[in-house]
């Protein structure tokens, strides 16, 4: 069951457009400049009242989230939009879960704005730079680019052991990170792709990373990992990619005055 967590400015009362909003966001994250796949329609995906005062973030459009959103919020900012499980499949038909994702935002008429790429490698909300600031990793830039736009960020750590930085995104997370060894016990550089990033191992290793971060791989990733010299921490995709929405939810707080509240609503994955 997802549970809201409400974000500061929780004594905003002031009110913005949903065009005005959702134009900033666009700008903001440079949704029109950014590729994504094919299907992720980043942007606003439906429609909803004509003015925000109450704007939910989460993760996932998913039918919990919005039922949650649907009983406060105005506006629901999230991560994987309406039809994200569908990506690599194609638009599919409004049957099904699609059908009752789409009916309880118009019946509760809550808008979706939905930002999926754009979000993971901005340099300044970003999923990827904001974890890679809380693991203390040092003159961040960008890193493994999706058709000339970056996914993901690297830097540089103090020598430290690859437990000890486990250990670190462990705390920064809130659970258990797993590790995939591949490269050198003591490490210095670090990569952080949120989310399914197990596939940026190859270009860890062109960018000469000890270590990349990410939520999850898979079978084959362990294989590379060991391969290529570069290490994998995994600490989930859902618990990599909270910090992008949170971010959105307080600069949205900051410039429209509105209030906010993060939709927990974890897979487990």
């Amino acid at each position: 069951m997802a549970t809201a967590n409400r974000s500061g400015g929780a004594s905003a009362t002031h009110t913005a457009t949903l065009d005005e909003v959702a134009r900033f966001l666009d700008k903001y994250l440079a949704v029109e400049e950014t590729p994504d796949y094919p299907n992720a329609l980043n942007g606003l995906q439906v429609e909803g009242p004509e003015t925000v005062a109450r704007v939910a973030v989460a993760v996932d459009a998913s039918e919990a989230v919005i039922a949650e959103a649907g009983a406060w919020a105005d506006l629901l900012v999230v991560h994987h939009g309406l039809f994200f499980d569908s990506l690599r499949r194609g638009l599919r038909p409004l049957t099904g879960p699609y059908y009752r994702r789409t009916k309880g935002l118009i019946e509760s008429r809550t808008a979706l704005y939905a930002v999926h790429l754009p979000l993971d490698g901005h340099a300044e909300v970003g999923n990827a730079a904001i974890l890679a600031r809380k693991c203390g990793v040092r003159a961040v830039e960008p890193f493994r680019d999706y058709r000339g736009s970056p996914t993901g960020c690297m830097g540089e750590v103090p020598a430290t052991p690859l437990q000890g930085l486990r250990e670190s995104l462990a705390e920064v997370l809130g659970g258990q990170v797993r590790v995939v060894p591949g490269g050198p016990e003591q490490v210095t550089r670090v990569g952080v792709v949120t989310g399914g990033g197990g596939s940026g191992l190859w270009d860890a290793q062109a960018a000469g990373l000890d270590v990349l971060i990410t939520g999850e791989a898979t079978h084959h990733h362990s294989i590379d990992a060991r391969e290529l010299g570069v290490s994998l921490l995994l600490g989930g995709h859902y618990a990599t990619e909270v910090w992008g929405v949170r971010a959105v939810a307080g600069l949205l707080e900051d410039r429209f005055g509105v209030r906010s509240r993060f939709v927990d609503s974890p897979t487990g994955f």
